[in-house]
């Protein structure tokens, strides 16, 4: 399809909602591809990843946030005011709820925040496909309908996939203005290669480790560099910086095992996304108290501008 560059329409939208919704599922089912790692423990994106899904003459430009929390570490203090940063430079948000539960005091901010600049806004009611009784769905709808004036509430699964594209997207391609494309129609996301191959170490990582030690644990892709040999061999070199030396030996496992697991699993996710062949090595040092450190956030690309306000 020939599309006129006059009429090429575009929106920025921040994805916001308190942890463990579905926001970044959501994000790589709009997408069509996985752009944001995905887990089943709170707080899984630390940064703002963007996703970019062109449909003829509109883009949309999606920000998909950190989960608004109480912060506990320099690190929670980034990543609540990168929310916050992100609601205040976009063109409408999409808030994401789940399907039966109440309200939370993190919804009640962000709505208060959508008040407060008059920002156009979508509700997602999340995960419907485990809601057994839909009564409850209704119910939940018509109250959320009451706080705010979205300019629509559309109920989804990001799993399956159901109303996301059929319902979700027209909603949000209306938010859509003259003013031009801002990437290429092909791109999916403005995050660099080294970063998106962090992220998928990382996911491994809350997938395969058990409670708080997932949450204290960084990567950094140190190397990144295609052989020059003609094999299409690209090979990766990172870090996993943790902050006790008992949670280096279990992320190493006994004989490495757990180390190995990890690295398989990551390789293949990246071999998918990348379209080549990946030698992947990975070390894990040990950085204590790394969440509270300025200079090493900065380091890990946590920490762009500092946290002075």
């Amino acid at each position: 399809m020939i599309v006129d560059l006059q009429n090429k329409r575009s929106a920025f939208i921040a994805i916001v909602g308190r942890p463990n919704v579905g926001k970044s599922s959501l994000l790589n089912a709009m997408i069509g591809q996985k752009v944001a790692i995905v887990s089943s423990k709170p707080q899984t994106t630390r940064t703002r990843i963007m996703g970019v899904l062109t449909e003829g003459a509109d883009q949309l430009v999606f920000i998909d946030t950190p989960g608004l929390h109480k912060p506990r570490s320099r690190l929670g203090e980034y990543m609540v005011r990168s929310v916050r940063e992100s609601i205040a430079g976009v063109d409408a948000c999409l808030l994401v709820v789940e399907a039966g539960k109440k309200t939370s005091p993190a919804d009640l901010e962000l709505i208060a925040k959508f008040k407060e600049t008059q920002m156009p806004a979508v509700l997602a009611v999340n995960k419907i496909d485990l809601l057994p009784d839909k009564s409850l769905l209704m119910e939940q709808l018509a109250e959320l309908s009451k706080l705010y004036e979205f300019a629509a509430i559309v109920p989804v699964s990001a799993v399956d996939g159901n109303g996301v594209r059929s319902d979700l997207l027209p909603e949000l391609l209306k938010q859509c203005m003259p003013g031009g494309h801002f990437f290429e129609s092909d791109t999916l996301t403005d995050q660099p290669e080294r970063v998106l191959a962090g992220e998928i170490i990382r996911e491994k990582l809350l997938r395969l480790l058990d409670k708080e030690i997932p949450h204290g644990t960084a990567v950094a892709v140190e190397r990144m560099r295609e052989r020059e040999d003609g094999s299409g061999i690209l090979d990766i070199s990172a870090v996993i910086f943790c902050e006790k030396q008992n949670h280096k030996a279990i992320i190493i496992g006994k004989g490495g095992s757990m180390l190995k697991k990890i690295g398989s699993y990551a390789r293949e996710d990246m071999e998918r996304f990348f379209g080549v062949k990946i030698n992947l090595q990975i070390w894990v040092k040990v950085k204590e108290d790394w969440k509270n450190r300025d200079a090493v956030l900065h380091s890990l690309g946590y920490d762009q501008t500092g946290f002075d306000d």
